[in-house]
């Protein structure tokens, strides 16, 4: 009799754990749905002086267009961030070892995560779920198209290096209540994105550092993470389609003063000459900022150029 009873005791308990497989089950067990303020109106700590940590990860998909004139480039990245909510908890044991769920990111609290160097709004359509895990890590992972100002150093053009910055940082939240922190070093985060970049456009992409530091926000301090991105412009094209041709009507301009003075025919020449330096000219000031500190080197040599025609 009590081996009968003890066993109709295990057969109910096997039943009743099967029966708590589902995602669905892991939801009413937390009492989570889109409505629950508890998760998603404030952030999630029990005590309010607790700092929520957040992990942050960039890599590089793309590099879409550098824009010279306008002092922006265009970046296709991948961001993870990961926290922890305070108020998630279940034993993975109780639902069948279930260590995760897939959640709509209306349900839950996020970092209001903002880019300073941003200039124009994000075009790809943001991630629609988050997941969570038993232990209360909270996952999300995004695509951002981003345009962003960076301030351009030409002086070497085309041969020259560019360094961008992307700031992140909480659009409201303190230091005391939100910290960010980079999950990888400087070389593997230049190794990743190499791995998964899929365009580059005319820019080879060097390498890419990342920092931590504490910004003031007038009343608070902030935390924020600054990726520095380093790329190299492609040369090619330009001397083919600039650098050769300058070199070539220099020569012509040397070539020049073999003919002979007597006739007109030097003076239009000389004048052929100028107009196509001119032209080239034109051509290089539609495509550096007029913002820039320096004139190009580039630049320099046409204008000495023009004062020997």
């Amino acid at each position: 009799m009590l081996t009968g009873f003890i066993c109709l005791l295990l057969i109910a308990d096997v039943v009743d754990s099967e029966g708590n497989c589902s995602y669905q089950d892991v939801l009413n067990h937390l009492k989570l749905t889109k409505s629950t303020e508890l998760y998603s109106m404030t952030r999630p700590v029990k005590h309010y002086k607790s700092t929520t940590q957040v992990q942050l990860q960039m890599a590089i998909y793309g590099i879409l267009d550098v824009r010279e004139i306008d002092q922006t480039f265009v970046l296709y990245v991948w961001i993870y961030m990961s926290w922890r909510n305070d108020h998630i908890r279940w034993n993975q044991h109780t639902f069948c070892g279930l260590k995760h769920v897939v959640v709509p990111t209306e349900a839950l609290w996020k970092p209001d995560l903002t880019i300073e160097e941003m200039t124009e709004k994000d075009k790809a359509p943001p991630s629609p779920y988050l997941t969570v895990t038993y232990h209360g890590l909270i996952e999300l992972r995004n695509d951002l198209m981003l345009v962003s100002t960076c301030r351009m150093q030409v002086y070497k053009f085309p041969f020259d290096i560019q360094s961008c910055n992307l700031s992140f940082k909480s659009a409201v939240y303190s230091d005391e209540e939100i910290k960010f922190a980079a999950i990888l070093n400087a070389s593997k985060f230049t190794e990743w994105s190499r791995e998964v970049m899929r365009i580059q456009y005319e820019w080879l992409f060097l390498n890419m550092t990342v920092h931590e530091k504490t910004v003031s926000n007038l009343s608070f301090n902030q935390s924020m993470i600054v990726y520095t991105i380093t790329m190299k412009r492609r040369s090619v094209l330009y001397i083919a389609n600039f650098l050769l041709p300058v070199l070539f009507f220099l020569c012509l301009d040397l070539a020049s003063f073999l003919i002979s003075d007597s006739g007109g025919e030097k003076l239009g020449f000389k004048v052929t000459v100028l107009l196509a330096v001119t032209v080239m000219q034109l051509i290089l000031n539609d495509i550096l900022p007029s913002s820039s500190d320096r004139i190009p080197l580039i630049g320099e040599q046409l204008f000495i150029r023009l004062q020997f025609l």
